[in-house]
């Protein structure tokens, strides 16, 4: 043992503590320290390390892994609503259920008993759902989706996304949709009208359940169509260029061989195949780019200026349609056969305008240019230049009717959008099912009903369930109206 060796290991702890303070305080150089005290660098090291990790040690943040945050009494009747949240909350198969109250809580249960417990929910959450008023619903929007290619009826209240009808059937025909319909009319359902796509067993059922009530088209689907299209015809007017640009290659490659000739017909006809499909693609995109902005929008002309540029968009799609893609004509006949219905919502604007018009005393002219003001752009001076124009030709009453036609507009829905997202979300559940049964339809429409939104692009619904939107009276949370007691920490 050398003499360095010798002397550390006989310092006492609190000369090594010293030792460790001075290394880190890096006042005195290691090798002079190593020499003054009698030991080697590596020694000073390790006593350096050792306090280090000391300090380290005292100022981390102690984690509550095993702190006790509190006490959870855990009843039959707190599992049976805890079955209920993993199925509805979490979306959770039965057999998920079974694996984590066995690993998480060492609970066991079958799946006979988690049945029969959603069975008595099941009971409960059925009566609520048929004693509900429906008749504050004003515009219904209406839709079906596939689950193993067995059709699902949906309804939805545009203004609070309230499902008023949820039901798997066997088939979607007239007789079918008037049946389901017509319930929800003894339930007080009695709309103003709804909105729908152009299905023909939905407009069939609602005609010979309500005769002559409006169902006004749904825009969504018809833009998506065109927004297809514009795809396609942009994909062959990109296939179009890339096959001229290769047999341009070519051509080049053959004169170096004498050979030119030869490929000079085809990309003659290439070129002009190009030509011809770029300026299709562009023509189609623009008139598309017209029917969305111009005459589907909310803030646009009257109604009969609308359906003179729609007949307009229809004329130019004919002239077309024979020009290398069968989409168009495919879109051609869809707005020809759906124009009334996709500018039903215009003649309801029109109205609302012209009773704002009136009540501020004030020319319809002026109420329409406040509501294509809505069109534009915050962030433009265009729409700021229009701002002060009509403030000054309306002076103190253009703030209120600004007001008043945004909401009139806000209250005059074009598409079934809210329907489709209840059937986006819909999907989440029934991808764990191979059939659906009404049992669990209707259990899982009265979730949906009473669960409260906690986000949303509108504040005024954060916080509140559609049950709630559509009544304006509030209720107990959803597993209090099945007869749960909700825990509450002390």
């Amino acid at each position: 043992m050398n003499s360095s060796s010798s002397v550390a290991s006989g310092l006492q702890p609190l000369h090594r503590q010293d030792l460790a303070v001075k290394v880190l305080s890096k006042k005195e150089k290691i090798s002079h320290l190593a020499h003054q005290e009698g030991v080697s660098r590596k020694f000073l090291y390790q006593q350096g390390n050792i306090a280090q990790l000391a300090l380290n040690k005292a100022f981390e943040k102690e984690e509550p892994d095993h702190e006790v945050l509190y006490y959870l009494p855990v009843t039959q009747k707190w599992i049976f609503q805890l079955i209920l949240a993993l199925i509805l909350i979490c979306h959770c198969s039965y057999r998920g259920v079974i694996e984590l109250l066995r690993d998480l809580f060492d609970y066991s249960l079958s799946i006979g008993t988690i049945h029969n417990r959603i069975k008595q929910a099941v009971q409960k959450a059925q009566k609520i759902n048929q004693a509900q008023d429906l008749s504050p619903i004003e515009v219904a929007l209406l839709d079906e989706l596939f689950q193993s290619n067995r059709p699902v009826l949906t309804g939805v209240d545009a203004h609070s996304t309230y499902c008023f009808l949820l039901e798997s059937v066997e088939h979607r025909d007239e007789n079918t949709w008037g049946c389901h319909l017509l319930e929800a009319e003894s339930q007080g359902l009695n709309p103003d009208y709804t909105i729908a796509d152009a299905g023909k067993g939905i407009r069939a059922g609602q005609k010979a359940a309500w005769g002559d009530k409006p169902c006004h088209g749904d825009v969504w689907h018809i833009l998506d169509q065109g927004e297809t299209l514009c795809r396609n015809l942009a994909k062959k007017a990109q296939g179009a260029k890339t096959q001229r640009e290769e047999l341009e290659q070519k051509m080049e490659s053959a004169k170096l061989k004498g050979q030119g000739n030869k490929l000079s017909a085809k990309l003659s006809l290439a070129r002009k195949n190009e030509v011809i499909l770029q300026k299709l693609a562009s023509d189609i995109q623009i008139l598309l780019y017209w029917l969305r902005i111009d005459i589907l929008s909310l803030a646009g002309p009257e109604w009969s200026e609308r359906l003179e540029l729609m007949n307009f968009i229809i004329e130019e799609l004919q002239f077309r349609e024979d020009q290398a893609h069968k989409g168009i004509k495919a879109l051609r006949t869809a707005l020809s056969n759906q124009k009334s219905d996709l500018l039903a919502f215009a003649e309801v604007l029109d109205h609302k305008l012209r009773d704002i018009a009136q009540k501020f005393q004030i020319s319809r002219s002026q109420v329409r240019k406040v509501c294509l003001l809505m069109k534009k752009s915050l962030s433009t001076n265009v729409y700021w230049q229009k701002w002060n124009h009509l403030y000054q030709q309306l002076s103190e009453k253009f703030l209120p009717v600004k007001e008043a036609v945004s909401e009139a507009m806000k209250s005059t829905p074009r598409a079934s959008s809210l329907v489709e997202n209840l059937n986006s979300r819909l999907r989440n559940y029934f991808f764990l099912r191979k059939h659906l049964n009404s049992d669990y339809l209707d259990l899982l429409r009265f979730f949906l009903n009473h669960r409260t939104f906690m986000a949303s692009r509108k504040p005024e619904r954060v916080g509140k369930s559609p049950t709630e939107l559509m009544t304006g009276q509030k209720h107990p949370h959803w597993l209090e109206l099945l007869g749960f007691e909700l825990f509450q920490r002390a």
